[in-house]
């Protein structure tokens, strides 16, 4: 099996629907609703469930597959709506958590008292 990466899991998808005539549906506009009912759907399957019981979700023979599918569905139009806009989702994260980290820096550490000997 080979390494997965982002760039060729990209290629598949723009041949798989390039090979069923796609791409004239594959806009942003459409690849944006798509992202949301999936995201969507995903939703779904926690959406009555205890904080406890969404802990424990991938334990559940019937729920487990459905999250997986439903994820992959999310990554799915996620990144074949970067490829049509031209984003590097992997970069754009990057990017993000080094802002994210200078927005919300981590509390001061308070001193630590001296030690007796």
């Amino acid at each position: 099996m080979t390494e997965l990466d982002v760039a060729t899991l990209q290629r598949r998808l723009a041949a798989f629907a390039a090979a069923r005539d796609w791409q004239p549906y594959h806009t942003p506009k459409n690849l944006v609703a798509a992202l949301s009912v999936e995201a969507s759907e995903l939703v779904e399957i926690f959406q009555w469930l205890t904080p406890e019981e969404s802990a424990r979700v991938m334990d559940d023979p019937d729920r487990a597959p459905r999250v997986r599918d439903e994820v992959a569905d999310v990554l799915a139009y996620l990144l074949q709506l970067c490829e049509v806009l031209g984003v590097d989702p992997l970069a754009e994260l990057d990017a993000k958590i080094d802002r994210n980290e200078t927005r919300f820096p981590l509390p001061p550490t308070p001193p630590t008292p001296p030690t007796r000997a």
